[in-house]
């Protein structure tokens, strides 16, 4: 070829096959590939930081695995402290053990006894809270030794309860969650050793060009250093690929054969440079040799990065970049990171702000500064930052949270509707695309792990059928589960609806009293005589739910007013209220059949309900909300949600 020839084709510069939006190269590129991950594979917990979780954590043991003291103090009957005061101290008894860390009780705390405890000491049977040490005094000179209290203690008080933070069985972490040293630390927690991962994408990176130098080199005239192989690669690891650097390769038609050839070993191919089609810019020729389909866009409406080319062979996605810095990273988070999230097994990328609104009042101890996690939740006015909920023993609530406000040591309460600032934990905790509040159920976590497994970012925050039907009217969340019944009519939920709200049908459950299957006092009983049994046994003790939850108002239907031995504690969720009951730390509570047949307990029917969805209707063509509503319709998932126990 004569140098008039080159010149020619240098000047001519037929760039680009056609230029198309954005989008249209999107959808032509996606068209091609099947974007979900490749395999998965088993690996120790400490090898597991930066992974992608490949199956959705179950608890097998309670988080904490028992109630513990909170503060060092005495564990107690809150009902002996109740009118204490320094005028009128009241006196308790000591039990003759101290429980440490570690230390099993072997006594229980009994009317007028006391029992002194360390922190993270095992709280006895029998106490239902925890008196801090400074508000005690010691009688030396009385036996047996006795204490004054002078403040008196609520049920609950200074006692992180077993399965508060993690109850045995519920869902911990699920599939497709990014893992940093929050979530290693949750799995060590319920003792895991290792973890099951989505395989990283192996992307091949190769930098084209006479005038690229590998870093290092000497710069001659000319050169330029190749940044780019440096910057895909980091971008890719940031994404959860494994880079596989080709290195450079220079303009030769054979050497770019050869490197592609060994690039489409890879699960994923990247080449930067040489894009165009005038004289020299080899990678688009060599990706232009490629097959089944071959090339699917070729110039995209975009400033920087108008020379994009994409192509799928095989299944496989090849993909050649400008050669400018600027262009080649804008292009990569345009058009690769999207695939190569989606072979990681991450959901897609979100945006992210830090202005929100406090939603509901909090309380903090003057003295100090407090750090409050939060979590965000997108509503029509912009983010609401609901507090977790969660003591400083609990280690979901950093996995959980998005970020933290800090209230000021001289702040008693922060009153709702405050706009607060948001400190995030990290700049890839970002606001969900789905938000559910209200009442926790198996059935409707099961229904989120699919959302999150078809990678749509999930956050679930459980308030009770009350809380969530508030929220839901607030425009605070997309989806509010409840299973609350009119008095009046005996019909369910209907009545919460509003003008703003749509009612989503979900599916029945049926809620009873749970117990050890050998406990006389209930088996074999109908309902009414296993209530009386309970009733009659002073030592009977039965563990409740949290106020605002449609099983929370169940029970205070059954008793009538009553408040039986175990009343003032109070778990989230019907796992909690099983996991209490099969370890023998309470006799019997209410929870739904599906969780009494997962923990092996006995069943007393009591009220079959309708768990059904509240949606603001100003939510429902959200994506988040719409595949929602088509995976409740879909036979596979309701077919699923059956084979769990419960009815449609």
């Amino acid at each position: 070829m004569s140098d008039n020839d080159d010149l020619r084709r240098a000047a001519r510069q037929e760039q680009f096959l056609d230029v198309i939006d954005r989008t249209e190269a999107a959808a032509r590129f996606h068209a091609h590939l099947r974007l979900e991950p490749s395999s998965r594979e088993t690996v120790p917990l400490a090898d597991a930081l930066g992974r992608v979780l490949a199956r959705t954590v179950s608890a097998p043991v309670d988080v904490p695995a028992f109630d513990r003291a909170s503060v060092d103090g005495f564990a107690v009957r809150s009902g002996d402290t109740y009118g204490a005061s320094d005028e009128v101290p009241a006196a308790l008894s000591l039990n003759p053990e101290v429980l440490a860390p570690g230390v099993e009780p072997s006594m229980a705390v009994t009317s007028g006894t006391a029992t002194p405890i360390a922190t993270g000491g095992m709280l006895p049977r029998g106490a239902d809270a925890v008196v801090m040490i400074e508000h005690t005094e010691l009688l030396e000179d009385r036996q047996p030794l006795r204490i004054e209290i002078r403040k008196p203690a609520l049920p609950g008080q200074f006692v992180a309860f077993a399965g508060t933070d993690v109850a045995k069985g519920e869902t911990v972490i699920r599939a497709g969650q990014w893992l940093t040293s929050r979530e290693l630390g949750v799995l060590a927690a319920i003792g895991l050793d290792r973890v099951d991962v989505y395989l990283r994408p192996r992307v091949a990176i190769i930098s084209t060009g006479n005038e690229i130098v590998p870093p290092g080199e000497p710069l001659r005239p000319g050169k330029v250093y190749d940044s780019n192989g440096t910057i895909l690669a980091a971008a890719v690891r940031e994404l959860g690929g494994e880079p596989v650097s080709l290195g450079v390769v220079p303009d030769d038609e054979s050497a770019l054969d050869s490197a592609l050839r060994r690039g489409l070993e890879c699960d994923m191919v990247l080449l930067s440079g040489g894009t165009s089609k005038g004289a020299g810019d080899l990678s688009y020729r060599a990706v232009s040799a490629l097959k089944n389909p071959g090339i699917v866009a070729h110039g995209v409406a975009l400033k920087p990065g108008k020379p994009i080319c994409l192509a799928v062979t095989d299944g496989k996605p090849v993909v050649v970049l400008p050669g400018f810095p600027t262009s080649a990273i804008f292009n990569f988070h345009e058009f690769v990171a999207p695939v190569l999230r989606r072979l990681a097994g991450l959901p897609a990328a979100r945006t992210r702000s830090v202005e929100a609104t406090l939603p509901m009042r909090v309380t903090s101890e003057r003295g100090r500064t407090e750090y409050l996690l939060v979590s965000l939740m997108p509503t029509d006015d912009g983010l609401a930052a609901y507090p977790m909920g969660k003591g400083s023993g609990a280690v979901t609530a950093f996995s959980f949270a998005d970020g933290f406000i800090a209230i000021d040591q001289r702040t008693e309460q922060v009153p709702a509707g405050s706009a607060v600032s948001v400190q995030l934990l990290g700049q890839a905790l970002e606001p969900a695309e789905l938000v559910f509040v209200g009442s926790q159920c198996a059935g409707l976590d099961y229904l989120l792990t699919l959302l999150q497994q078809r990678a749509l970012s999930v956050k679930a925050f459980y308030v009770g059928s009350m809380g969530g039907a508030a929220a839901a009217k607030r425009g605070e969340c997309d989806i509010a589960g409840v299973h609350l019944m009119d008095p009046a009519t005996g019909e369910y939920n209907r009545h919460l609806l509003t003008a703003e709200l749509e009612l989503v049908p979900g599916y029945r459950r049926m809620q009873g009293i749970v117990f050890r299957k050998d406990d006389p006092r209930f088996a074999g009983k109908p309902l009414e005589a296993a209530l009386a049994a309970a009733r009659e046994d002073a030592s009977c003790l039965m563990i409740n739910r949290n106020a605002g939850s449609g099983t929370r108002i169940l029970i205070d239907r059954l008793l009538e007013g009553g408040q039986p031995p175990g009343y003032p504690v109070q778990p989230k969720s019907h796992n909690a209220v099983a996991a209490a009951v099969a370890q023998s730390r309470a006799d019997w509570g209410v929870a739904i059949e599906t969780v009494a047949t997962q923990y092996g307990l006995g069943f007393i029917p009591v009220q079959d309900e309708h768990y059904d969805f509240l949606v603001p209707k100003s939510h429902l063509e959200k994506p988040g909300v719409r595949r929602f509503r088509e995976f409740l319709g879909d036979d596979r998932v309701r077919q699923a949600l059956v084979d769990m126990g419960f009815r449609l």
